[in-house]
């Protein structure tokens, strides 16, 4: 191989992003979640390939179907020093107080997402809960969408902070940017029969009531949806049902305040089983490079392989020299003969391209599948992605 650098002109490099809409739906029964349909998997060394309980998505994928038997999980640490550097999640106080300096101190890497529910008999600022204060402004916000949003709204008879409702919270992680309008669909199932589906067909945010046809409650709106922050607030509390069951660890009709019971391990009726399924609003950047390899350049290279072989590399060294043997460059020129062989040019293959930073360290490279041959008289150029 040989070493060339190139710096890459204005005109080089390209900065872009892909707007991806990533397909998520929870199925929960019996106080389970189901992610996209996954099921349970048990592996070699684990109940669970990916260490999380079901439904959730372990986030960095680490001490996945670990043998902890023999090796245990790996797991982040640091020593406290006086650089006073800690993990993130500890507080400052944990820090002085729980360790002494040369303490090994250590967090853990079985980190996992997934959505969660809360329940609110008396509103959001019902007992201790301090949910409707730092949601207020937010759902105020919204109103431009729908007067359905308003936080207290006397020409709807809804006040949120006392109304009661449920809220679902999904993780960034599973949407990106955003929820998408217009993907929100919820269903609520007893014994396997549709009883109640919401969804935000007009866009504006409003969970209304589409189904099944003629159902009581059709053509209401029993919720909202905060897109940005991945809420999604029900407070409908039309019956459902005529027939009463255990929401909530209480006895009650089928209403969507209580849909989703079971996510956050809430005791919920066997019979009850929720779908929520949305897309969302991921932007992906991504950074295109082209590297060029002009003509008359890159046509050298110092691998053994570029030279005929049974030559001596070995230089001639004595008291008064230093002398290197004059090498012959393997001819590869193809020719419709054995002998002689096509008129020589200088070729080589282009296997890798290496991307370094201002100060020539390596921070990447990227492999051809297949050698492109370069000649002399040929102007060649590499199209490089990479995310960021």
């Amino acid at each position: 191989m040989s070493s060339y650098y190139h710096k890459f002109d204005i005109n080089d490099v390209f900065y872009n992003r892909i707007k991806a809409h990533p397909q998520n739906e929870f199925f929960v029964c019996n106080a389970k979640v189901y992610y996209n349909n996954r099921s349970e998997q048990s592996g070699a060394f684990t109940s669970s390939i990916p260490c999380v309980a079901v439904g959730s998505e372990n986030i960095l994928e680490m001490n996945v179907d670990r043998n902890t038997t023999d090796t245990g999980f790996i797991y982040p640490y640091i020593i406290k020093s006086s650089s006073r550097k800690k993990l993130r999640a500890m507080t400052a106080a944990s820090f002085e107080r729980d360790y002494a300096y040369g303490d090994t101190i250590a967090g853990t890497y079985r980190l996992s997402s997934n959505i969660s529910r809360q329940y609110f008999s008396s509103g959001l600022e019902g007992g201790s809960s301090l949910t409707g204060s730092s949601l207020r402004n937010t759902f105020n916000h919204y109103q431009k969408l729908s007067p359905h949003y308003a936080y207290t709204s006397t020409a709807l008879s809804t006040d949120k902070s006392s109304d009661t409702a449920c809220l679902i919270s999904i993780p960034t992680m599973f949407y990106g940017s955003s929820i998408e309008k217009g993907t929100v669909d919820l269903k609520f199932y007893i014994t396997g029969t549709l009883v109640g589906q919401l969804k935000d067909e007009r866009k504006n945010g409003e969970l209304i009531q589409i189904g099944p046809e003629g159902s009581t409650g059709s053509g209401s709106t029993a919720g909202v949806v905060l897109y940005n922050e991945g809420f999604i607030y029900l407070s409908g509390t039309t019956n459902l049902t005529t027939a009463t069951y255990t929401f909530d660890g209480a006895t009650d009709n089928a209403k969507w305040v209580h849909f989703g019971g079971g996510i956050s391990g809430v005791t919920t009726d066997a019979s009850a089983t929720f779908v929520a399924s949305f897309s969302g609003i991921n932007y992906i950047p991504y950074i295109t490079m082209m590297v060029h390899a002009k003509r008359g350049e890159l046509n050298h290279s110092n691998n053994p392989t570029y030279i005929s072989s049974g030559q001596t590399l070995t230089p001639n060294t004595g008291t008064q020299m230093y002398l290197e043997p004059n090498l012959t460059i393997k001819n590869t020129v193809s020719s419709a003969y054995a002998d002689p062989t096509g008129s020589f040019q200088k070729i080589t293959y282009i296997s890798k391209v290496g991307i370094y930073d201002d100060d020539k360290n390596l921070i990447g490279i990227a492999s051809l599948a297949k050698p492109v041959k370069k000649t002399e008289d040929r102007d060649l150029t590499f199209k490089l992605k990479l995310d960021i």
